[in-house]
C-alpha cells in the first residue's frame, strides 16, 4: 500500500461512473481515469456492450436495473465506494493528462472539501474552442463528507459538517473536463425528450407554474445568454445546434409542465 513521507497510508481514490447502453464512450472514459486506485460502475441495465467492455478494462461493475432517478444511482456508487476522495465522472467525459495530474495531487494533499469542474464543450463532432462554459459543477468530494444525494435531475450532495462544525470548503480544479455533449442530431433529440420530462417533473414537485409564454422567455433568454454571452456564434454550426438545444430544452420544459400535468403528476408521486 503506497504511504506518505510521515509513513501514514496514502489516500485513495474512486472514480465512479453512471452507465446506460454508453458502449460508443464508455472505453475512452474509463481509461482516461485508469489511475484510479478503485475504477466503480454503476449500470442501469445496458443493452448493448458496455458491461463487458467496462469489466474488461478492470472496472468494477454492479447492475442495478431499477432505475429511480439519478440521485438514487449516485447513491448505488456512494455505497460501493471504497476509496478516500471520490470522484464523479459521466460515461460522455474523459480526463485529459492534465487533469488527471492535477486530480492526483489534490488527493495526494490530504486536504477534506469539495472540488468543481469546467468542462471543455465537443459537440457533433467539433470542439466549440470559442464557447465559455461557465458552469461550475461539484465532482470530487471527500468520501466521508457525503451524505447523499437527493433531486430528480442535476442532483445535489448533501454534505456532512466537518468535525468542527463549520462547512466543507468548495475549491476549483484548474484543469478542464471533456465533455462529448452531443454526437448527432438524433441522439440530441432523444436526450431533449429525456431532460425536458425530468426538469418539468423537478418544477412540477416545487409548485412551479408552466406555459408557452414562460417556455419562450426561458428558452430565448438562454439562447442569447450562449450564443452571444458565452460566443457560441464562434463555433460554427456545432456552436449554433448546441445553443439551439439547449434552449429547446428550457422552453419545452415549461411547455410540459403546462400540458402534460396528468403524466408529470404520475411521475413525482412515484
Amino acid at each position: 500500500m503506497p504511504r506518505t513521507p510521515g509513513g501514514a497510508p496514502a489516500p485513495t481514490l474512486t472514480v465512479a461512473v453512471l452507465t446506460c447502453n454508453e458502449a460508443r464512450r464508455i472505453a475512452d472514459c474509463l481509461r482516461s481515469a485508469d489511475f484510479a486506485d478503485q475504477l466503480l460502475v454503476v449500470d442501469s441495465g445496458s443493452e448493448d456492450d458496455t458491461v463487458a467492455i467496462a469489466r474488461g478494462l478492470g472496472a468494477e461493475v454492479h447492475v442495478h436495473e431499477d432505475w429511480q432517478g439519478f440521485a438514487v444511482q449516485r447513491n448505488r456508487l456512494l455505497a460501493h465506494a471504497r476509496g478516500d476522495y471520490i470522484f464523479f465522472l459521466d460515461a460522455d467525459e474523459v480526463m485529459t493528462p492534465a487533469f488527471g495530474q492535477e486530480l492526483r495531487a489534490i488527493v495526494r494533499a490530504g486536504q477534506p472539501g469539495v472540488w468543481t469542474i469546467r468542462w471543455r464543450m465537443v459537440a457533433f463532432g467539433q470542439e466549440l474552442r470559442f464557447f465559455r462554459a461557465q458552469t461550475r459543477i461539484e465532482r470530487l468530494f471527500t468520501r466521508a463528507l457525503v451524505r447523499e444525494f437527493s433531486g430528480v435531475v442535476h442532483e445535489q450532495a448533501q454534505l456532512q459538517p466537518l468535525p468542527d462544525g463549520a462547512q466543507p470548503p468548495r475549491q476549483h480544479m484548474r484543469s478542464r473536463l471533456l465533455h462529448y455533449s452531443r454526437d448527432t442530431v438524433h441522439g440530441s433529440l432523444q436526450k431533449l425528450t429525456q431532460y425536458v420530462m425530468l426538469g418539468a417533473a423537478k418544477r412540477r414537485a416545487a409548485g412551479q407554474r408552466g406555459g408557452v409564454l414562460r417556455g419562450l422567455a426561458s428558452g430565448s433568454s438562454m439562447f442569447v445568454r450562449l450564443y452571444v454571452l458565452q460566443l457560441g456564434f464562434l463555433c460554427g454550426g456545432a456552436g449554433f445546434l448546441y445553443c439551439l438545444f439547449v434552449a429547446l430544452e428550457g422552453f419545452f420544459r415549461y411547455a410540459a409542465l403546462h400540458y402534460d400535468r396528468a403524466t408529470l403528476t404520475e411521475r413525482v408521486s412515484r
